[in-house]
């Protein structure tokens, strides 16, 4: 026969902790009480204190630093980045992809290589040859605007467009099926425009460009 287990303790400390975070007692960047002072605050021993720090530590709400104390580097937890991913709407998605892909934009006018260029120009022939499939045509876009994210050369960038894939793939090929682009050539002119404005250096109409064209995208779903 199952039993039903007691909340841990030191969890119970780690929900209390957390709790007083919330409520504004240390504000970010301070530092808790000492050990003895807290666990005493807390009701349990320094060993639970630890474990509770530790859990805390572990969500990014505490830091531990070897002689100096514990200190709040967040007020809440975070949620693990793919479970946001999977509850955001497609066109919260589209707003965060603005905002990521208009400064990449920029950085790759200011930093793209020829390699990059060539990159680019074999990504644009790629999705004017993606043909009447709308699953070709979505991977070849996306694989385009991968490649402009990637000449703005910053990983983190990179890697929070890499994170939208999945979730926009699967609503872009849904949304196309429904309702296909009314003019495909005028969409891809303004792909072309992008990359003019990248092998110019034009670091405005670039950004331009791309704020242009992915708020004609968060439209086609609202």
């Amino acid at each position: 026969m199952a039993h039903v287990q007691r909340h841990p303790l030191a969890a119970q400390a780690a929900e209390v902790l957390l709790a007083r975070i919330r409520a504004g007692e240390w504000r970010l960047g301070h530092k808790l009480p000492g050990e003895t002072t807290l666990a005493a605050q807390l009701g349990v021993g320094r060993s639970t204190l630890r474990e509770a720090i530790r859990e805390l530590a572990g969500k990014g709400v505490l830091e531990s630093r070897q002689g100096a104390g514990v200190f709040v580097t967040a007020l809440e937890v975070t949620e693990d980045w793919d479970t946001v991913l999977r509850r955001a709407d497609i066109v919260t998605v589209i707003e965060a992809r603005l905002a990521i892909e208009a400064e990449a934009a920029a950085l790759a006018a200011q930093r793209r290589t020829p390699a990059d260029l060539r990159a680019m120009w074999r990504a644009l022939a790629a999705r004017a040859e993606a043909g009447d499939a709308v699953d070709d045509l979505v991977d070849a876009d996306t694989a385009f605007h991968r490649t402009v994210v990637t000449a703005a050369h910053n990983d983190v960038l990179t890697g929070m467009f890499d994170a939208f894939v999945p979730r926009l793939r699967h609503a872009m090929i849904d949304m196309l099926r429904l309702r296909p682009l009314p003019d495909e050539r005028a969409d891809h002119h303004a792909h072309e425009i992008l990359l003019d404005a990248i092998r110019a250096r034009d670091s405005a109409v670039a950004t331009t460009a791309s704020r242009t064209h992915l708020t004609s995208l968060k439209e086609a779903f609202t």
